[in-house]
């Protein structure tokens, strides 16, 4: 289970971060990855996902290849039961098939930051029709369920992290969309939550 859980998480960013992002620029020649090396809070929540998902690896290939060095993850024994276990594993594999069909859904509006470069599409449909920000919420929710799954200190704090840049990204993406599409996005505000 231990090598599946790498596995899974090499799928996820395979399928969410990589396929994703060759779909969209092979659609439009644009480039998704809308970060850029600014000292903004934009440019420092970018920094920050690498940072996350850089440390989220490391955990995971501690914990597949090396046994011997498990004790400096500090475990977090009561969290280390085999009912959230199975729960973690259930919210793994729907939130990889939820932000799949988000991202599906939001076709090549698609980006990792704000582009404010290159004009998109506001979608409003589908996920986004009971949610604005569905591949976020996939994205805590798989977090989530990598902590039920591994119980340590380390992926608490990816999942505290990961958190708190979400809701940061977001409410520059939500201003940045009013600006965007003014009285639209307005409209769509009060019609879809912010979460679900």
């Amino acid at each position: 289970m231990q090598l599946y859980l790498l596995f899974f998480l090499l799928l996820f960013f395979g399928i969410t971060f990589i396929l994703r992002s060759y779909v969209t620029w092979k659609n439009t020649k644009v480039n998704p990855f809308a970060f850029e090396r600014t000292d903004d809070a934009h440019g420092f929540n970018g920094r920050l996902f690498i940072a996350i998902i850089l440390l989220e690896f490391l955990v995971i290939i501690i914990h597949t290849f090396f046994e011997h060095l498990h004790p400096i993850l500090l475990p977090i024994w009561y969290l280390d039961f085999p009912i959230l276990k199975v729960i973690g594993w259930i919210l793994l594999h729907l939130a990889l098939l939820w932000v799949s069909i988000a991202q599906h859904q939001m076709s090549d509006s698609w980006r990792i930051g704000i582009d404010d470069k290159n004009k998109t599409a506001l979608v409003t449909k589908g996920l986004f029709a009971y949610s604005r920000n569905p591949i976020f919420l996939g994205i805590i929710i798989a977090n989530l369920g990598l902590l039920f799954v591994l119980p340590n200190a380390f992926v608490l704090i990816i999942f505290i992290l990961s958190y708190t840049v979400i809701q940061t990204q977001v409410r520059l993406e939500e201003a940045f969309l009013l600006s965007t599409f003014g009285i639209n996005y307005q409209k769509y505000q009060s019609k879809a939550p912010r979460w679900f």
